[in-house]
């Protein structure tokens, strides 16, 4: 089987930088001693992923993103369903544009594959340092959405 990261939109998502994300994040696994097998990424909406959160895990709260990690010693294979409304939400919040937030869930997803975790605040801290090295890997030029 051929290693492959998926994505699996939203009627009404856009999504015009598959190629290029696809390309940054199989550098970073790469680059961080990681290969990977399969790796789908499935966006929602607050409320269908609040109902994957209700259903999987028990919580009853809006998340950004839920991994479902499959992965054996340094071979990712995970499932990660990301909020498009909370990635959008994020970025207004976090004076950021869509893209470089969305690529920031993506990552944080594959992060958690790699060992991170974010339970309590130093976790949190070293997942965000984490996180911004990834993205300063990403050199493709965006527009602000």
């Amino acid at each position: 089987m051929k290693a492959q990261i998926n994505f699996n939109h939203l009627e009404k998502f856009n999504f015009s930088l598959d190629i290029d994300i696809k390309n940054w994040l199989s550098d970073f696994i790469y680059k961080n001693d990681f290969v990977y097998t399969e790796i789908n990424y499935n966006f929602y909406t607050d409320n269908e992923l609040l109902e994957i959160n209700k259903s999987h895990l028990g919580h009853n709260f809006y998340t950004d993103i839920i991994t479902f990690d499959n992965t054996i010693q340094n071979a990712i294979s995970a499932d990660i369903a990301i909020s498009i409304d909370r990635v959008r939400d994020n970025a207004f919040q976090n004076n950021t544009d869509f893209i470089t937030e969305l690529k920031r869930v993506m990552v944080h997803g594959i992060l958690h594959c790699m060992g991170f975790n974010d339970k309590d605040e130093s976790q949190k801290q070293i997942m965000r340092s984490e996180e911004e090295k990834a993205l300063n890997m990403f050199h493709v030029e965006h527009k602000k959405s």
